[in-house]
C-alpha cells in the first residue's frame, strides 16, 4: 500500500535533482537530465552534504527546488473546494507552511540519497504544449523501479511542478484527502496547525548520522 509518507520520500528523492534557475526555459526533459547531473555530482563531493548536514541541504533546496515548483498552485489544488472558504490570511499561510513541509520533508529524504539513479523517459510534447507530464523512474539497488511523474505547465518564467504522481498515485491528491479530513474537525486553522506541527517535527529530526 502507498502511504503519504512513502510517497513523500519517493518524490523526494528525485525531485530535487533536476530544477535549476539557469535552465528555466529549456525543455522540461532537457532541463531535468542536465541538472540531475549536476546535483548528483554535489552529493557526491560535498562532505557536508553527505553526512547530512540539513542546514546545508536546505541551503540547496533553496536554490535548486523553490524557484521552480508552484507552490501557491499545489497549496490550493491539494486544499481543494476548501480554499474558497479561507481568508486571504489564511491562504498565504498555508501557502506557506505547505512549502516548508515540502521542503523538509525533500531535505531529509536528500541527506539520506546514497546509491539510487534516475532514468528519464522520453518526453511526449508538441511544440505548442503548455502542460506536460516529465517521466521518471528512481532506480534504487536491491529494489523495484518506482516510476515518478511529474505535471509541469509552461509560465513566463519558465517550467513549473504543481503535481507529482508516484506509481500513479497523485501527491496533490493524496494531500487533498487528509486535508480535507483535518478542516473537517478542525477547520482551516487547524490545517495551519498541523501543518506547522509535521514542518517543526521534520526540523528538528535527525540527520543520517543520528545527530540533531
Amino acid at each position: 500500500m502507498i502511504t503519504l509518507k512513502n510517497l513523500l520520500h519517493a518524490a523526494s528523492m528525485a525531485a530535487l535533482l533536476w530544477l535549476n534557475p539557469a535552465w528555466a526555459m529549456t525543455a522540461p526533459d532537457v532541463l531535468a537530465k542536465t541538472t540531475t547531473q549536476e546535483v548528483l555530482s554535489i552529493l557526491k563531493t560535498d562532505k557536508e552534504l553527505k553526512s547530512g548536514n540539513l542546514k546545508k541541504v536546505y541551503d540547496l533546496v533553496e536554490v535548486k527546488v523553490l524557484p521552480h515548483f508552484d507552490f501557491d498552485r499545489m497549496t490550493q489544488l491539494a486544499v481543494g473546494r476548501y480554499w474558497q472558504k479561507a481568508s486571504p490570511e489564511q491562504k498565504q499561510v498555508l501557502v506557506r507552511e505547505f512549502k516548508n513541509l515540502l521542503v523538509r520533508t525533500y531535505s531529509s529524504a536528500l541527506a539520506a540519497f546514497t546509491n539510487q539513479t534516475i532514468e528519464f523517459k522520453p518526453l511526449a510534447m508538441k511544440p505548442d504544449d503548455t502542460d506536460v507530464t516529465v517521466k521518471t523512474e528512481v532506480k534504487q539497488p536491491g529494489g523495484q523501479p518506482i516510476p515518478i511523474d511529474y505535471s509541469m505547465y509552461k509560465t513566463d518564467f519558465g517550467w513549473k511542478v504543481y503535481d507529482v504522481s508516484i506509481d500513479g498515485v497523485s501527491l496533490v491528491i493524496n494531500y487533498r484527502a487528509s486535508f480535507g479530513n483535518t478542516i473537517r474537525q478542525s477547520g482551516i486553522d487547524g490545517l495551519i496547525s498541523m501543518l506547522e506541527a509535521k514542518s517543526n517535527s521534520l526540523a528538528s529530526g535527525p540527520t543520517k548520522n543520528g545527530s540533531k
